[in-house]
């Protein structure tokens, strides 16, 4: 055999794909839609190895160089700065305050010009959220005029939420650091091996079902296509000779989905700035695959569709005049598909038990993954045995219920590839929940913080005493808050020079606040106002930290209210505690720490002599207030722009964490729109398919309600056959993966979410499929040519 020949009946073989009539034409494109939605994913799965290093590239260029926060004294090309960021309604909005130290500081990425005091570049989604009525409240935390937008060099994505802002208050009492140029990079810290192992099962699972849903596309038209076959053969044609032709129609139809598929990425790419899932957003410029990935899903494509259609004619006879198909197929065997469920549980076993911890450097990946990716596939071939075994079990029931199993008795094969893709993606997805469950706790530390007793917190600095107290009473009046626990914050130290072989004299806080406000500080057996105490962090006897507290504040003795050492503004102010000062135990604040020191009520202490005095406010937030959290914020920013505003939470997630589930539920997002898609695009084809066969239903008097019920049971049995496979796969994978980490099963209800999606494919495929079902079912469907 020459290639001459291969090429001859390869060529005859897409030249039918393509001119066969409508019939063919609508296969061929079904054909195409199929692999190149396929393909479009797979392309972009090929991309997030660079629209992540874009992302960290853009993060890095834009950042003032670290080397320079060094600099001690400004020059002409040197900038002050100082990075701010809050949230408003959930999503996070970055910003860098700049002030130059003289005429050549350089432009910050993304920016025409460095704005002036006062003045703001904003990015294209935060001007239109500021232009926005949902934007009304946010304008009045940015006492910044929008004078200019930054540009994509100075953006991490079009989404992005982020402002360059001027100012002349910025010095270096309060500044974050002085730059002369923009642009570092730090080195990143590994991948924690938990975490690539996550990565690594993550990416099998969101990929096989794309592989699935390709192979089963190249197949779509197969009876059309064997009939055809056989008329060749009546004309002449050999066996080898129509598989040819077949690989050539297949080919053909693959070749198509390939520029397809990368039609859709072309097109695709324009509108993914428009789109943001959890929380990933990107450039279209930065959507580009790496290119060996794009060469190999290119050339693999092509060659598993021919590799595929040539598998699918191996156990069919073409003959003259018909196709063994037609008749009762052989029943499937079951052991080569246990077989490779056994080798995914061989290569798991070695590893099952290992005593692995989170602090490990590593784990052997790729035996579980080789071992996981077996269990799957073992599983995906598994459902075409058991659809078959179990619907030739069914029998009886209304007209439509045996029309359904009927139809699944004769050709059950495409039902089970259909929803093949389903398995795949069901039971990885269980698996991983099951990971995640696991997992989190160890990428998870507690703050120690009490979102039961405040659940935002703000620290303000003040002139004196009394415009702190005001600070305080503003929190108070601010919409949402229903209490505040407030205190004036300063220091005390002991007065006089240092005793010998001492630096600087003790020193220790002194904290002002109303009786209910101290009660969050220590535990006090009463207090009325005109009360002082110290607190010590380990009851009355206290602590090693606490030894300056009993040197500097004891009963009855003298403290300076500024640092004596401080020539400048006179002598240091004095205070005498109280001799009937009272020492209690320090107990955890909301915020998780311990304020232990002097405690004084407002009538002990005259607390416009506290030396750079900070206002701190720890506010209960009302739930009932959807906007109270903006509200606060709002207030902090009307005294200082750049406050920090924190909102308590019990737990704090690895960041590193937390970045690789976004990643994975933004992945499994795409998928499972494909695995949708690739079920209603495959139902539509097997309808098409049956077009002779429901007219002539329809003329014998077959009700169309009950052909529509025909067509939900035939798409619910393998979907609930395939879920039920599913989980009992992805539990037992779960069980296996947890096993080779050292964790135990923490929440069976994984498998909830998952069999919901899945009962709703079935209900959403079924109703999209009615008008081409209703369309189908008429007369002119008998008409032959």
């Amino acid at each position: 055999m020459n290639l001459r020949t291969w090429t001859r009946d390869l060529a005859l073989g897409a030249r039918f794909a393509v001119t066969g009539g409508r019939g063919a034409l609508l296969r061929t494109a079904l054909t195409a839609l199929g692999v190149g939605l396929g393909v479009a994913l797979l392309l972009l799965a090929a991309s997030i190895p660079h629209m992540s290093f874009q992302r960290e590239l853009r993060e890095a260029q834009r950042a003032p160089a670290a080397s320079e926060q060094l600099e001690t004294s400004p020059g002409p090309d040197t900038f002050l700065h100082v990075g701010h960021s809050t949230t408003f309604r959930g999503e996070g909005i970055t910003g860098l305050v700049l002030r130059p130290e003289g005429p050549d500081a350089p432009l910050p990425p993304g920016a025409s010009r460095i704005p002036g005091p006062g003045e703001m570049l904003v990015s294209p989604a935060l001007r239109e959220l500021l232009d926005s009525p949902a934007g009304a409240l946010l304008r009045d935390r940015f006492p910044y005029k929008v004078v200019g937008t930054v540009g994509d060099a100075g953006l991490i994505g079009p989404a992005e939420l982020r402002y360059l802002a001027g100012s002349d208050t910025l010095t270096t009492e309060n500044y974050d650091g002085r730059g002369r140029e923009y642009g570092w990079s730090e080195p990143e810290e590994p991948l924690n091996a938990f975490l690539l192992l996550l990565v690594v099962i993550a990416s099998v699972v969101l990929l096989l079902p794309v592989l699935v849903f390709v192979a089963t596309a190249v197949r779509f038209g197969g009876e059309q296509r064997d009939r055809r076959l056989a008329a060749l053969r009546l004309v002449g044609a050999d066996i080898p000779t129509t598989r040819r032709i077949a690989a050539g129609e297949a080919l053909a139809g693959s070749l198509l989905g390939l520029v397809t598929g990368v039609g859709i990425f072309l097109l695709g790419r324009r509108f993914v700035g428009l789109f943001t899932v959890w929380d990933v957003n990107a450039f279209a410029s930065d959507v580009v695959p790496v290119p060996w990935l794009a060469a190999l899903t290119l050339t693999v494509v092509p060659v598993a569709a021919v590799a595929v259609a040539l598998f699918a004619l191996r156990g069919v006879a073409i003959e003259p005049l018909g196709v063994v198909r037609n008749t009762v197929p052989r029943p499937r065997r079951v052991w080569w598909r246990l077989l490779l469920v056994g080798a995914g549980l061989a290569l798991l076993a070695p590893v099952v038990g290992g005593g692995i911890t989170i602090e490990d450097a590593s784990i052997d990946t790729v035996a579980i993954t080789a071992g996981a990716t077996l269990l799957l596939v073992g599983l995906t071939t598994l459902l075409p045995w058991l659809v078959e075994a179990a619907v030739k079990r069914l029998h009886g029931g209304p007209v439509a219920w045996q029309l359904a199993v009927r139809r699944l008795q004769m050709s059950s094969g495409a039902a089970a590839r259909a929803v093949s893709g389903i398995v795949v993606a069901a039971a990885g997805a269980i698996a991983l929940q099951m990971l995640f469950g696991a997992m989190q706790h160890d990428f998870m530390q507690p703050t120690n913080m009490d979102t039961a007793r405040a659940q935002m917190e703000t620290r303000l600095d003040a002139r004196d005493g009394d415009e702190a107290r005001e600070l305080i009473a503003g929190f108070s009046r601010t919409k949402g808050v229903t209490g505040v626990i407030g205190t004036i914050e300063s220091h005390a130290w002991r007065p006089g020079p240092p005793k010998k072989g001492e630096d600087f004299g003790p020193i220790t806080a002194l904290t002002v606040g109303d009786c209910r406000s101290l009660a969050e500080f220590a535990k006090l057996p009463s207090c009325t106002d005109g009360d002082v105490f110290v607190a010590l962090s380990h009851g009355a006897q206290g602590g090693p930290d606490d030894a300056w507290v009993r040197e500097t504040a004891r009963p009855g003795a003298q403290v300076a209210l500024r640092d004596p050492l401080l020539k400048d503004g006179g002598p240091a102010p004095l205070w005498r505690i109280p001799a009937g000062a009272r020492t209690v135990d320090a107990r955890l604040d909301p915020m998780g720490q311990i304020a232990f020191g002097i405690l004084a009520t407002p009538a002990a202490i005259d607390a416009t002599r506290l030396d750079s005095p900070e206002a701190h406010a720890m506010l209960q937030i009302d739930p009932a207030e959807p906007d109270a959290a903006e509200h606060v914020r709002n207030t902090a920013a009307s005294v200082e722009p750049l406050a920090r505003v924190t909102t308590l939470q019990n737990v704090e997630r690895d960041a590193q964490f937390t970045s690789v589930r976004t990643g994975i539920l933004a992945g499994a997002t795409a998928t499972m729109l494909l695995v949708a898609a690739s079920l209603l695009v495959t139902t539509l084809e097997q309808l098409r398919d049956r077009k002779r066969l429901l007219s002539a239903l329809v003329a014998f008097g077959t009700r169309r309600t009950t052909l529509s019920w025909s067509v939900l049971w035939q798409t619910a049995v393998p979907i609930l056959l395939g879920l039920a496979l599913a989980v009992t796969g992805g539990l037992g994978l779960g069980a296996v993966l947890l096993a080779t980490i050292g964790k135990t099963i923490e929440d069976w209800t994984v498998l909830l979410p998952v069999t919901g999606i899945g009962l709703a494919l079935i209900a959403g495929v079924t109703l999209l499929s009615m008008p081409l079902l209703w369309r189908l079912m008429r007369a002119d469907g008998l008409r032959t040519e």
